[in-house]
């Protein structure tokens, strides 16, 4: 009885192991596909994002390098190519300049206490020019302090001003609102609020800071002539090609005739005289 037992739960053993595969389970090629297309979506997103906003072209994603914060210039249109309009009846007016980064606070600070209040005053008095600090590369690239996002503000006011090259109020006031909220900049509704309130067109300064467009080969121009002018502070303003006054670290410097605004006007109406 024992021996026939034993033969039954030996068969049934023998049974059950013939019902278990052969092999060892081999992955679903179908999770593969999918867990592939997830790290796709994760990489791709924040492309579709920038592209979605500021209209750049994928192949020029690849132009702002994080790492460094540089940006390429296009390789179709050099720098050389490019004029810094002047302001008409130029010989007659006061050169003002303004050198800053875009997303300096003191650059914030100097915009909004100083240079602004006082165009208000004597925009007619002036040929007014806003610079940008950074530097450009032996390779072509452009590097901003603040990173890429900084280079795409800079940019975007080169482009307000080259949008509208006889009216420098409008590109200050657009630069003045974007840089009142630096530390958002480039947000798409920062650029849109404030391209609406200067009656600036978004598609226009879209279009300026893309592949097709100047944005890189003004930027680049910009901070050529920073350079030229020894200038590496933001903000330092210049009038008649001489430092008047310096905004650095919260604090007013080398201001010889005074910071306020009626301190600048009266220095560009003095040599109007």
């Amino acid at each position: 009885m024992a021996s026939s037992t034993d033969e039954k739960r030996a068969l049934k053993h023998a049974y059950m192991a013939s019902q278990q595969p052969s092999y060892a389970p081999q992955p679903n090629p179908l999770g593969r596909v999918r867990h592939a297309i997830l790290l796709v979506l994760i990489v791709l997103l924040p492309v579709c994002l920038l592209l979605k906003y500021f209209g750049i072209p994928s192949v020029e994603v690849a132009m702002y390098k994080t790492a460094d914060a540089s940006v390429a210039r296009h390789p179709h249109s050099p720098s050389s190519q490019i004029t810094i309009f002047s302001h008409p009846n130029q010989s007659t007016l006061v050169p003002l300049e303004a050198h800053i980064m875009s997303k300096c606070p003191d650059a914030r600070d100097c915009l909004r206490d100083l240079v602004v209040p006082a165009m208000e005053k004597i925009s007619d008095q002036v040929n007014f020019q806003l610079s940008f600090i950074g530097s450009v590369n032996a390779d072509d690239t452009v590097q901003c302090k603040h990173g890429a996002t900084e280079c795409l503000g800079n940019m975007l006011s080169l482009c307000a001003d080259n949008l509208h090259p006889n009216d420098p109020v409008i590109s200050l006031g657009f630069t003045n609102c974007l840089v009142s909220s630096y530390s958002r900049i480039p947000s798409r509704d920062l650029v849109e609020s404030c391209s609406l309130e200067h009656g600036i067109s978004f598609d226009e300064l879209n279009s300026c800071v893309s592949e097709e467009g100047k944005g890189l080969d003004l930027l680049s121009a910009s901070i050529e002539r920073s350079q030229k002018a020894g200038v590496q502070t933001s903000c330092t303003v210049r009038v008649r090609d001489k430092v008047w006054c310096v905004r650095d670290g919260g604090e007013w410097k080398n201001c010889d005739q005074g910071h306020d605004v009626d301190d600048l006007v009266a220095e560009i109406l003095d040599h109007k005289e």
